[in-house]
C-alpha cells in the first residue's frame, strides 16, 4: 500500500509541474509570455491622413499574410509623430521627407533613421485671388510652411516659377532672398494651416498631402508645382535600433510593393502623388 501510494503521489506531482509549465508557455489567450516567442506581431505606425494613411490601408492585408497586424495612428502635425517613435510609443511613422527628418533629428537630438522612400507629393502654389502666377501684384502676400526644410522647399518652388531669387544652400529662408522684384511679403505658418489661409493671403505654397485634404488638385489648381525630380520623397521613419528588425523589414517591403505602386498610379492619375521606388 505504501509503495502504491508513493507512486501515485509522484505521478500527481509530475503532472502538476507539467501543467504549470504549460500555462507559462501556452496561456489560454494565445498571447506569448516571456517564456514563449518574443517576436513582435503588432506594428504601430503614425501617419498623416492623406495619402499616407490610405497607402498604409493598402499595406494592411499584405502584412497580415506575413503574420503581422498593422495599427495606424493619425496625426495632423509634423512634430509629434517623430517624438512618438523616438519615445517608443510608435514603431514607425510615415509622413515626412528625408531633409525634414534629418533636420528634426539634429534639432531634437532624436535617434531616428529611415528605411525606404515611398512616394513624392509635389508642393504647389495655390491661390483664390489670381488665376496665374504672373497675376500676383506688387506687395502680394504669400504663405509658406514655417518649418525649415519645407520653407526652403517652398521658396525654391517660387524661385523656379521666376518670382524670386535665392542664395545657394539647403535651408534657405526669406532672409536669403537676393531678388524680389514684386516685393512679395511672406507669412510663415504651420504647414497644416496653409489651405485655410487662402482667403486671407494672395497665394500659399502648400504641401501635397495638405492640398489633397483640402480638395485641391495639384495638376489643375496649382499655379506652379514642384519638379518631379525633387529629392523630397516621403519615407518610413523608425528608431535606429529597430531598423533591421524583421517587422520593420516586412513593413518596408510592403510599402514598396507592386500593390502600392499600382494603387498610387491608379488613384492619383493627376500626378499629385507619384511612386518613389
Amino acid at each position: 500500500m505504501k509503495k502504491t501510494l508513493s507512486i501515485l503521489l509522484a505521478v500527481a506531482l509530475t503532472a502538476g509541474l507539467a501543467g504549470c509549465g504549460a500555462k507559462q508557455t501556452s496561456p489560454a489567450s494565445g498571447t506569448p509570455t516571456s517564456t514563449g516567442s518574443s517576436e513582435k506581431k503588432i506594428i504601430k505606425v503614425g501617419a498623416s491622413p492623406v495619402p499616407h494613411k490610405e497607402i498604409l490601408e493598402v499595406v494592411k492585408p499584405l502584412l497580415e499574410k506575413k503574420g503581422y497586424k498593422l495599427e495606424i495612428t493619425e496625426f495632423t502635425d509634423y512634430v509629434q509623430p517623430n517624438l512618438a517613435v523616438n519615445d517608443g510609443q510608435l514603431d514607425a511613422n510615415f509622413f515626412q521627407h528625408v531633409p525634414y527628418l534629418q533636420n528634426m533629428v539634429k534639432e531634437k537630438n532624436l535617434s531616428l533613421d529611415y528605411t525606404v522612400k515611398v512616394h513624392l507629393e509635389p508642393m504647389g502654389v495655390y491661390s483664390k485671388k489670381v488665376k496665374a502666377i504672373t497675376e500676383l501684384k506688387d506687395g502680394a502676400s504669400i504663405a509658406v510652411p514655417n518649418d525649415p526644410t519645407n520653407e526652403a522647399r517652398a521658396l525654391r518652388v517660387l524661385e523656379n516659377a521666376g518670382l524670386i531669387k535665392l542664395k545657394s544652400g539647403d535651408l534657405v529662408t526669406a532672409i536669403d532672398i537676393t531678388e524680389n522684384p514684386k516685393n512679395l511679403k511672406f507669412k510663415e505658418l504651420e504647414a497644416a494651416q496653409l489651405p485655410r489661409t487662402l482667403d486671407d493671403v494672395d497665394a500659399a505654397v502648400i504641401n501635397g498631402n495638405y492640398a489633397l485634404e483640402a480638395k485641391l488638385n495639384p495638376s489643375k489648381d496649382a499655379l506652379a508645382i514642384e519638379a518631379k525630380d525633387s529629392p523630397f520623397a516621403n519615407i518610413l521613419a523608425v528608431k535606429k535600433s529597430d531598423k533591421d528588425k524583421d517587422y520593420i523589414k516586412a513593413l518596408s517591403e510592403a510599402l514598396t510593393s507592386p500593390e502600392v505602386k499600382q494603387f498610387l498610379q491608379n488613384k492619383y492619375t493627376d500626378g499629385s502623388v507619384i511612386p518613389a521606388f
